[in-house]
């Protein structure tokens, strides 16, 4: 009788135990699976501006058609996607979100960039001291 006991011990360890490797497993799948979606980002800045605003910035430059992070080119282009999202054109609010939010992003690179190149400045443009 304590033979079986042992067994069924054994063999209910056995079970937990490559349960508990499978679900490790799927967990660093699923995190590999994330940090592409987040654009392999190199700099912390860029991970914690993807992490907050839910997209990369080469999504949010598909999204807006743009190819260099020029101000004026993408308002225009939002501008224009915005307008032809609207619902009362027969657009899609999703749509129009996904635009709103990939301007967000893009506007989050144009600052950050803004600020590594003048650090010494705040943002009202008077030298911090």
């Amino acid at each position: 009788m304590a033979r079986y006991i042992a067994q069924l011990i054994v063999a209910g360890t056995q079970v937990i135990g490559r349960a508990f490797a499978r679900a490790i497993k799927q967990e660093y799948e699923a995190s590999q699976q994330a940090a592409q979606r987040l654009g392999n980002a190199k700099t912390r800045t860029e991970r914690m501006a993807n992490q907050k605003l839910g997209l990369s910035l080469e999504e949010a430059k598909q999204i807006l058609n743009v190819t260099n992070l020029d101000k004026t080119d993408v308002e225009k282009r939002y501008e224009a996607l915005f307008k032809a999202n609207e619902k009362s054109n027969g657009g899609s609010f999703y749509l129009q979100s996904k635009v709103v939010r990939a301007k967000e992003r893009i506007d989050a690179e144009l600052n950050s960039q803004k600020a590594e190149e003048s650090p010494g400045k705040d943002e009202s443009g008077a030298s911090k001291t």
